[in-house]
């Protein structure tokens, strides 16, 4: 199953890059940085939903708080088959289904708006809350940014998710130690983050971002846990898979990106098998 998943995440890489090549630029980095995630949440059967009916009443739902990895998200989706995967080549086109940042009235298979960082955290809490409340029994996914956790609306939605005991929430932290200004620790440090969201009543656990089985493992344990929300903290790297692009830094967040950059970056990707 996994090295199945592996292949899955390889192929998403290239749509998410071919997809931003065909406008030039885009969020490179922080979209790469979650793609063996998504895969798994989508692909690994983790997530119950149905790419036939985007509004299943009961669904799992999965809110990604940082709404610039859209393009991720994305080529996830139409691999999942809510819509085709020829509609990835209209990213941030005029009239696109597909906008720079998730949006929830435009794409089949989006839960909730995002791109005012922190907000779609909220949103996720919220959803929680109404899914307790409906007893529908689905579990609700968010992932947020290492630069969106410095917003102070992160904090208060988790604070109140503890309050709510709201064990059917899990949130995914994507700390790949980057935001757009350069690293994490320079700018505004998070401290002892894993200190920080158990002090605030999280059941939480740090492992590799890009480690499968971790991944799955941690997913599993956070199900199981009840009585409050899970944080999983994923370590990750920024722009994974392709050498240039991780080797840009900070920069790789919004960066230019041409057909041969993607060509080049298909070839590297083909390279490393799927392990």
């Amino acid at each position: 199953m996994i090295e199945t998943l592996k292949s899955q995440a390889k192929n998403i890489r290239k749509l998410t890059l071919k997809s931003i090549a065909e406008v030039g630029i885009g969020h490179v980095g922080g979209s790469l940085s979650i793609v063996d995630l998504l895969t798994i949440l989508y692909l690994g059967n983790v997530m119950n939903v149905d790419p036939q009916n985007p509004q299943m009443p009961g669904r799992d739902r999965l809110i990604v708080s940082k709404g610039h990895a859209g393009p991720a998200v994305y080529a996830t989706l139409a691999t999942k088959g809510f819509f085709p995967v020829e509609e990835l080549s209209t990213l941030n086109r005029i009239g696109t289904k597909l906008p720079s940042h998730c949006d929830m009235n435009k794409t089949p298979g989006i839960d909730m708006t995002a791109g005012s960082l922190g907000q779609g955290f909220s949103c996720a809490v919220g959803i929680a809350v109404g899914s307790k409340i409906s007893k529908d029994q689905a579990t609700i996914f968010t992932i947020i940014g290492d630069g969106e956790s410095q917003e102070g609306q992160i904090w208060e939605a988790a604070m109140y998710a503890s309050a709510a005991k709201l064990d059917n929430l899990i949130a995914f932290l994507d700390y790949n130690h980057l935001q757009i200004d350069g690293r994490i620790e320079q700018i505004n440090t998070l401290g002892d983050i894993d200190q920080k969201w158990s002090s605030f009543g999280w059941f939480t656990q740090h492992i590799k971002g890009h480690d499968y089985q971790a991944i799955l493992d941690a997913i599993k344990k956070a199900k199981a846990h009840r009585g409050r929300p899970s944080m999983i903290v994923l370590e990750t790297v920024k722009g994974k898979g392709v050498s240039f692009v991780e080797a840009a830094g900070a920069t790789n967040h919004n960066m230019p990106f041409s057909k041969a950059q993607y060509e080049q970056a298909c070839v590297e990707l083909d390279s490393q098998g799927d392990n």
